[in-house]
């Protein structure tokens, strides 16, 4: 039987989350995964979220800054289908919000703002670390293709992908450490967010844009994206980023 070209790009994904070398970034493998998931099941967004030690949750990478927005607005609510998938631990199979006002009521303030937003359905897949939910891969949809079984059976595969490769990041470690390895990915989130405003404001572009050229400027150079930010915020700007130089 020969290969499809989607079977192709599936076995691409899979391959590129899986062979990661020691020491990767965790917050760039957990953003490929929401970047293969977009593009392999054709949603609009995919993003991640993840409960710390503490129980709480937070919103740790998106595939774009609509998803991202909605991801701080659900951990701001305290409501939403990625706090529920989070805290849960489970799948969430596709609901659609216009329906009937099933998503009002189950999430009365977020449903407006998805709505808002363009979205017309939601879903999510947990993120497992052998066996263990660690947080959920979220997905929002919009357009009139409705999400089927097969979409969130590939999501999910994506997923354990991305959480087997962190349960063996160098060796065998536990859950608790990889909860701790994901809260880091959180500090480093933020450092790239930083980052990304400052591109944008320097190049008069949009946020998106600017990480697209930090993660692309990163990865031909092979340098840790995180770093790459780190260096941005102090003001070292390499001088290909910068197109004032």
């Amino acid at each position: 039987m020969s290969a499809v070209p989607r079977d192709v790009l599936v076995a691409q994904a899979v391959f590129d989350l899986a062979a990661r070398p020691d020491g990767f970034d965790v917050l760039e493998l957990m953003h490929d995964l929401t970047t293969h998931t977009v593009r392999l099941v054709g949603v609009r967004s995919a993003g991640v979220t993840i409960l710390d030690h503490d129980g709480r949750v937070d919103y740790l990478t998106a595939s774009d800054e609509d998803c991202r927005r909605l991801e701080e607005d659900q951990v701001e609510l305290d409501e939403g289908p990625c706090v529920d998938s989070t805290r849960n631990g489970s799948l969430l199979s596709p609901v659609n919000l216009h329906r009937a006002g099933l998503g009002s009521q189950r999430w009365p303030r977020f449903t407006p703002r998805a709505l808002a937003a363009g979205y017309s359905s939601v879903a999510s897949v947990p993120l497992r670390v052998s066996e263990s939910a660690v947080g959920a891969v979220n997905l929002l949809h919009a357009g009139p293709r409705r999400l089927t079984g097969v979409d969130l059976q590939l999501v999910q595969v994506l997923a354990d992908t991305a959480g087997t490769r962190l349960h063996q990041r160098r060796t065998l470690i536990a859950r608790n450490d990889v909860i701790a390895q994901l809260e880091t990915a959180l500090s480093s989130r933020i450092v790239i967010e930083q980052a990304k405003g400052i591109l944008a404001s320097r190049l008069g572009t949009d946020v998106q844009d600017a990480f697209v050229r930090l993660r692309a400027h990163a990865r031909s150079r092979q340098q840790n994206l995180t770093d790459l930010a780190r260096m941005v915020v102090r003001g070292q700007i390499p001088a290909d980023l910068d197109r004032t130089h």
